[in-house]
């Protein structure tokens, strides 16, 4: 079963807090029957993604609150897909986010449903998230964190619904069926941790971070009597976030996180070298180190080039 590898990222995404924003997105008349559109969308993926990674590098609650805006506010976005003809299919997703500062605490829930069909018109995706993160500042130095997250599988059971008519063969019925075993219907996560900010000046900033978590998972399994087993699982994290400026158009970052559990060891490293040379120009070169102790081959390394250049 796969470990609380949650503890590592869920801070980060639910720290984040868009507003809707609508614009006309084809390129020309006539673009889109022709591919340009699709050829054009890639471009902004691939511009989306670089500049993804260089607001990773920024670290949004590096000096304290990463959020000055008081009291309620939120977004909700939904999308809608239906699909006839050579295909019939339909997607459907909601994504919402709820957010509230009050003084020193603030604190954010976020939900994401999604369902979607195959050609048949079957249910292929009924899935349901819930994320909350949530941090009280005691002071410019001292904060605490809690973070949880609940997601379920809508499907993770319906191999019993499986027709062995729809299927070529009695192996691949057999198949399919098998497939399920393994596949998470509900897993919650619950974390709480204290914080600390030991530099934290314009020129170097180094805050570090420790706490305990709980996860629950029910899985398929088919030994069981009724097909599900359940466990809860304790890890501890401890994580480091690491920045010192050279300059004004240099600056250094350094991510370390750490977890250790009964089912395993994991550890990450991201060294991040940023150059801003002019508002068209910046570059971001980034080593990082995944370290899983379950693994054949334990560590693995991936070196990151960004680069934005504009005119």
């Amino acid at each position: 079963m796969k470990t609380l590898s949650i503890l590592l990222g869920a801070t980060a995404l639910a720290a984040a807090v868009s507003s809707p924003v609508f614009a006309q997105t084809e390129f020309a008349p006539g673009a889109n029957v022709t591919g340009v559109s699709n050829l054009d969308d890639r471009l902004d993926d691939i511009e989306d993604a670089v500049q993804d990674d260089f607001d990773r590098s920024a670290d949004r609650s590096r000096f304290g609150r990463p959020d000055a805006r008081e009291g309620l506010f939120g977004s909700v976005a939904v999308t809608y897909t239906g699909r006839d003809g050579n295909d019939e299919n339909q997607d459907f997703s909601l994504a919402g986010r709820l957010s509230n500062n009050a003084g020193a605490f603030q604190q954010s829930v976020g939900i994401l449903l999604e369902y979607a069909e195959d050609d048949n018109g079957d249910s292929e995706t009924e899935d349901t998230s819930v994320i909350y993160d949530g941090n009280y500042y005691f002071n410019d130095k001292v904060y605490a964190f809690i973070l949880g997250r609940v997601s379920t599988d809508g499907l993770a059971e319906d191999y019993d619904e499986l027709n062995p008519g729809d299927f070529d063969s009695v192996e691949d019925y057999n198949d399919e069926v098998l497939s399920y075993e393994g596949r998470a219907k509900r897993d919650a996560f619950v974390g709480i941790g204290p914080g600390y900010r030991i530099v934290n000046n314009d020129q170097t900033a180094w805050r570090v971070q420790a706490g305990v978590g709980i996860r629950y998972s029910q899985t398929v399994d088919f030994a069981q009597a009724d097909g599900l087993e359940s466990n809860t699982d304790t890890g501890y994290i401890a994580s480091s976030r690491f920045y010192h400026k050279f300059n004004d158009t240099f600056f250094l970052t350094n991510d370390t996180d750490y977890l250790t559990s009964d089912i395993n060891d994991l550890a990450t490293n991201e060294l991040g070298l940023n150059f801003k040379m002019s508002d068209n120009f910046a570059t971001r070169v980034s080593y990082k180190t995944e370290y899983n102790s379950e693994r054949d081959i334990r560590t693995d390394n991936t070196l990151g080039v960004s680069l934005v250049v504009g005119f």
